[in-house]
């Protein structure tokens, strides 16, 4: 179940690395090459939609940025935080947008590194560090709680729920199912026997 459950989660990381995004061009140049596949031209200031590995290689070169609505950033990270911790209460899980945990994990990753040659970055790290992990710890309750629940009302409730998140979804459920279902058999033969 581990390696299965990984492997899910792989596959949804790469097909965001695959996903389009938007950069917006930092340089003018007539066409780049990244990893055999031709790119361009950037006009500087403009921007240019194309998947994420490609946009990801232009942005480490220095020929483009992220469009602002295309990668996590600490404020939108704070207002996560604030939404998830302090407004939802129960089973209420907020959306979040696609491919928020691959955005996560590549926001925590950038955010480690830059702190390592920028110590005044350190404390934005370990506060983005922070929130990242009450807003997983807290969405994983929720999603705990609700595949616990024997409520009629979970599809409506899960609706919210990532595709990450789904996954875990299923295999808590599943597992609990069996579980029960081994638990209420053991009582059942217990109870024929001292009959």
């Amino acid at each position: 179940m581990g390696a299965e459950f990984c492997a899910s989660l792989t596959d949804l990381d790469f097909e965001f690395e695959d996903s389009t995004v938007r950069v917006i061009s930092l340089t003018s140049l007539r066409e780049v090459t990244v990893a055999d596949t031709r790119v361009g031209p950037l006009q500087e200031g403009k921007e240019l939609e194309t998947r994420y590995w490609i946009a990801e290689s232009l942005v480490r070169a220095g020929y483009a940025r992220f469009h602002e609505d295309d990668v996590l950033t600490f404020a939108v990270l704070s207002k996560l935080h604030w939404r998830e911790t302090k407004l939802s209460q129960g089973f209420q899980i907020s959306p979040l947008s696609d491919h928020f945990y691959s955005k996560l994990k590549r926001f925590l990753g950038y955010s480690r590194k830059r702190s390592s040659s920028e110590p005044m970055s350190t404390a934005q790290y370990l506060q983005g560090t922070r929130l990242a992990q009450d807003i997983v710890n807290c969405r994983l309750r929720k999603i705990v709680n609700l595949a616990t629940s024997s409520s009629k009302t979970t599809a409506a409730m899960t609706q919210a729920l990532t595709r990450e998140e789904r996954i875990l979804f299923d295999k808590v459920k599943s597992a609990v199912a069996e579980w029960q279902e081994a638990i209420l058999d053991i009582e059942a033969d217990r109870q024929a026997r001292s009959s």
